[in-house]
C-alpha cells in the first residue's frame, strides 16, 4: 500500500475554521460550567445562602457539589456515543448543551442546598457529554496536517470560558445581596444557548454522514471545509474506508477483547487519567482554598484565581501554534513532567513556610501555580482531546472519546471529593498524591505512547497492527465531488 499523499501547507478552508470556532461555543460551555464553582464557593452570599460558613457538614457538602458533578459526567458520558452514532455528531452536540442549559438554570434558581446538589449531577453529565462530543466532531471535520491546531481551540476556548467565570465570579463578589451568587451560576446558561442557536448552520461530520451513506452531503460538506485537492483526497479514502468498517466490531465488549483495540483504549485512558493526575481540577476548582490557606484574603483570592486562568487562556491560544509542529507523546509527557517540577516546589513551600511570616516565600507558592499553568496550558489541556480522537477508527471514535472523558471523570471525583479533607488533615502531603503517579505517567507517555502528529484518521490502524482493515490510496473521489458541485451550482445544494 502506498501512503495517501496530503496537499499543501493548508488543507482547511477559512470555512472550516469558523466552523471550528462556532462550535467552540461547546467547549466553552463546559469550561464555564465546569470553573464557576470555584469563585462560587469563595463568594460570601453563597456560603451564608445555604449557611456553610456554619454548618457542621460544610466541608462534606462542598466535597459532594464537586463529587456529585463529576459523577454525573462519569455517567452521562456514555450516551454520547449513543447519539453520535445513531443521530450524528451535531445531535450529540445539540443534546449536551441543552442538558447544560436546563440544569444551569436550575442550578441558578435552588432553593436549598439538597436542589443545588442534585441539579450539580445533571449539570455535570451534561458538561461532560458536550466536553466528549465537541473533539468527536472537531477531529472529524479536520484535515491531518492542521487537526492539532484546530482541535486544540477546543481546549483554548474551554480556557476561554474558565477566565469569564472567574472574572464574572469576582465581579459580583462585590454585589452585596443575598443572590448575588445566582447571576454567574445562571450566565453558564449563554453559551449553550448560543450555539443551540448556530448548530442548525453548521455541517455534519463528513465521516458520520458516508457512515450513513449520504454521499452527497458528505461530498458537499468535505468542499466547504477543505481545499479542493484536500477534499477529494479525503472523499475518496473515508467511503472506501467506511466500507471496511461496517464489517468490522463496534460494542464496547470489543474495545476490551480486540487486543488491537485493547490497546487503543488503555492508550486513551492512560492519557487523560495521566494528565489528570496533574491536579489541575483541584487547584482550579479549590483555587479560592489554595490561596485562603497561604494567608491571602477573600478579595485577593477571587483576583489571583482570575488571573491564574487568564494566564491559563494566553497559553491555550499560544498552544494553538505549538501542537503541530512536535510529536504527541513527546509533548504530553514534557508538559505532564513540567507541571510535577512545579508541584514539588510548591510542595516544599507550603511544608516549609505557611504559617509562617515570610511573604516572599508566600508569593512565590502563588508564582508556582502560575508557572504551572503554563506547562498545563501549552502542553496537556487541548492537546490531550486531539491525541486521543486520533487514536480511535470512525466507527468507535465516540466510544473512545467517551472512556477517555470518563477517565477525566473518574479521576477527579478521587481528586476533588478527598480534596477539602486532604488539605485539611494532611496538608503539604496532599501534593505527594499527584507527584509521585503524575511524573510516572509522564515518563511512560513520553518514551512509550505511539505518536499520531499528522496521520490521516483512516491511517491509525495501521500503527496498531490492523493494516488489512485500512484503505490507503485509491481513485475515484473526483466524481463524486464534481457531483456535489453539480448539485451546488444547479441550486440543488448550498454554493460553496
Amino acid at each position: 500500500m502506498v501512503r495517501r499523499e496530503t496537499h499543501g501547507a493548508r488543507q482547511f478552508n477559512y470555512f472550516n475554521l469558523f466552523m471550528v470556532i462556532a462550535m467552540s461555543f461547546g467547549s466553552m460551555t463546559y469550561g464555564y460550567s465546569a470553573s464557576i464553582i470555584g469563585t462560587t464557593l469563595g463568594q460570601p452570599s453563597f456560603l451564608a445562602y445555604f449557611a456553610l460558613d456554619t454548618r457542621a457538614d460544610a466541608t462534606s457538602l462542598i466535597s459532594t457539589m464537586n463529587g456529585l458533578y463529576q459523577v454525573g459526567g462519569f455517567l452521562g458520558v456514555f450516551t454520547v456515543s449513543y447519539f453520535a452514532d445513531k443521530w450524528g455528531r451535531k445531535a450529540a452536540i445539540g443534546v449536551s448543551a441543552l442538558v447544560v442549559l436546563i440544569s444551569g438554570a436550575l442550578l441558578a434558581g435552588s432553593v436549598n442546598v439538597g436542589m443545588f446538589i442534585a441539579f450539580r449531577f445533571f449539570n455535570g453529565a451534561g458538561a461532560f457529554m458536550i466536553l466528549s462530543a465537541v473533539p468527536i466532531w472537531m477531529n472529524e471535520v479536520t484535515p491531518p496536517r492542521n487537526r492539532g491546531m484546530l482541535v486544540d481551540i477546543h481546549g483554548a476556548a474551554l480556557l476561554f470560558g474558565y477566565m469569564v467565570a472567574a472574572w464574572v465570579g469576582n465581579g459580583f463578589f462585590y454585589l452585596h445581596t443575598a443572590a448575588a451568587w445566582r447571576a454567574p451560576m445562571a450566565f453558564q446558561c449563554l453559551p449553550p444557548l448560543i450555539l443551540l442557536c448556530l448548530l442548525p448552520f453548521m455541517p455534519e461530520s463528513p465521516r458520520f454522514l458516508l457512515m450513513h451513506d449520504k454521499h452527497e452531503e458528505a461530498a458537499s460538506n468535505l468542499l466547504r471545509l477543505h481545499t479542493r485537492e484536500e477534499a477529494e483526497s479525503e472523499l475518496a479514502q473515508i467511503s472506501a474506508q467506511m466500507q471496511i468498517d461496517r464489517t468490522l466490531p463496534c460494542s464496547y465488549w470489543a474495545m476490551l477483547k480486540k487486543p488491537s483495540y485493547r490497546k487503543r483504549t488503555l492508550l486513551c485512558l492512560g492519557t487523560t487519567c495521566g494528565v489528570q493526575m496533574s491536579g489541575i481540577l483541584v487547584i482550579n476548582n479549590y483555587g479560592a482554598t489554595l490561596y485562603a490557606g497561604l494567608g491571602y484574603s477573600p478579595e485577593k483570592q477571587l483576583i489571583l484565581l482570575g488571573g491564574w486562568l487568564t494566564l491559563a487562556f494566553g497559553c491555550g491560544v499560544l498552544s494553538l501554534f505549538v501542537v503541530d509542529r512536535l510529536p504527541r507523546p513527546k509533548l504530553i509527557g514534557a508538559g505532564l513532567m513540567g507541571c510535577m517540577v512545579c508541584l514539588i516546589v510548591e510542595c516544599a513551600l507550603v511544608a516549609t513556610y505557611v504559617g509562617g511570616t515570610n511573604k516572599a516565600a508566600l508569593s512565590a507558592a502563588v508564582a508556582m501555580f502560575y508557572v504551572y499553568v503554563i506547562f498545563y496550558e501549552i502542553a496537556l489541556d487541548g492537546l490531550q482531546f486531539a491525541y486521543i480522537g486520533e487514536l480511535f477508527p470512525t466507527h468507535i471514535r465516540a466510544k473512545g472519546m467517551n472512556i477517555g472523558v470518563a477517565g477525566i471523570c473518574l479521576m477527579n471525583i478521587i481528586w476533588l471529593q478527598s480534596a477539602p479533607i486532604a488539605f485539611q488533615n494532611i496538608t503539604w502531603k496532599f501534593y505527594l498524591c499527584f507527584i509521585i503517579p503524575g511524573s510516572i505517567m509522564a515518563g511512560v507517555i513520553f518514551f512509550t505512547f505511539p505518536d499520531t502528529w499528522g496521520v490521516p484518521l483512516e491511517e491509525v490502524a495501521a500503527m496498531f497492527g490492523d493494516g488489512d482493515e485500512v484503505y490507503i490510496g485509491g481513485e475515484g473521489a473526483g466524481k463524486e465531488v464534481e457531483m456535489a458541485e453539480h448539485h451546488e451550482v444547479s441550486g440543488e445544494g448550498e454554493k460553496v
